[in-house]
């Protein structure tokens, strides 16, 4: 079934890969970014497919809004959302790989702000505003982009670290709340550090003296994404899925069964969504 979605960051990155795995399933897709030099490569690669795109900064005021508004305009409705747009740390920390990282009291507060803005906030904003017409529809998907649980307390992680966790707790909120509407709230993640131009040149860099990171490559984040927003995941709300996990030998209900894991902060035990969901 044709849905219609939402993914910000969705002209570079780990968004980018995630828009296009949607548009080449049929979905229809609004791929939000902030660099107009991104637009072309991606609506090339959308290869006719039902792509539209909107360069906007997402911390401008009423940016949200303008979101919301251009997708329902070309879409009628949203019915998916992918709150992938984040800064990194490198933006926020761009000598992490060479230097060392920094300490909390060495940020600006510009570099704070603008982290909790991207990361937590926008993300925020945008599902508050999308959720009440999925909830009406009785069928909505929420999908957030955090980080590894011991990436968001690590020393340096400073506001990358806090911003995630308080989307990583969000999630597991937003999933409780939304039980029984028909709308779910998960998480899909890399799991490991993404190859993407601006992180794996990082770190291929700071690793020059020895082996190279294990970087998941962004295309890995569509299979597991792919699985939450179907039908067959009506279920599965309030988890979290690595994509460096995900087994492409089984089937998708399978692969997700075996990495699932509850979103938030807490280190829960595993619950199966067939034995237990959010109340």
């Amino acid at each position: 079934m044709t849905r219609t979605a939402i993914v910000t960051g969705g002209l570079s990155g780990l968004g980018r890969a995630m828009a296009l795995g949607l548009v080449h399933a049929g979905h229809a897709v609004l791929a939000v970014g902030h660099l107009p030099a991104d637009v072309a490569e991606t609506e090339r690669a959308a290869a006719g497919g039902r792509l539209s795109t909107l360069v906007v900064d997402l911390r401008a005021p009423g940016a949200c809004d303008h979101v919301v508004a251009a997708a329902i305009a070309r879409f009628g409705a949203v019915e998916i959302l992918v709150n992938c747009a984040g800064l990194t740390f490198t933006t926020i920390d761009p000598g992490r790989f060479r230097d060392g990282p920094r300490r909390f009291w060495q940020l600006s507060d510009t570099i704070v702000q603008n982290a909790m803005d991207v990361n937590y906030v926008a993300a925020e904003h945008l599902a508050r505003r999308v959720a009440p017409g999925m909830i009406a529809r009785g069928w909505g998907r929420i999908v957030n982009v955090t980080t590894k649980l011991d990436t968001m307390n690590m020393i340096g992680s400073g506001p990358y670290g806090a911003s995630k966790a308080a989307l990583e707790l969000a999630t597991e909120v937003w999933a409780k709340e939304l039980a029984g509407t028909g709308v779910t709230a998960n998480i899909v993640n890399p799991g490991a550090g993404a190859d993407t131009p601006g992180m794996g040149a990082e770190m291929r860099a700071w690793s020059e003296a020895g082996t190279k990171p294990r970087l998941v490559e962004p295309d890995a984040m569509i299979p597991p994404l792919l699985f939450v927003v179907s039908d067959a995941a009506d279920a599965v709300n309030g988890y979290r899925f690595d994509a460096n996990a995900w087994d492409q030998r089984l089937p998708p209900e399978a692969a997700a069964r075996a990495i699932a894991r509850p979103a938030g902060i807490a280190l829960h035990p595993p619950r199966p969504w067939d034995r237990e969901t959010p109340q």
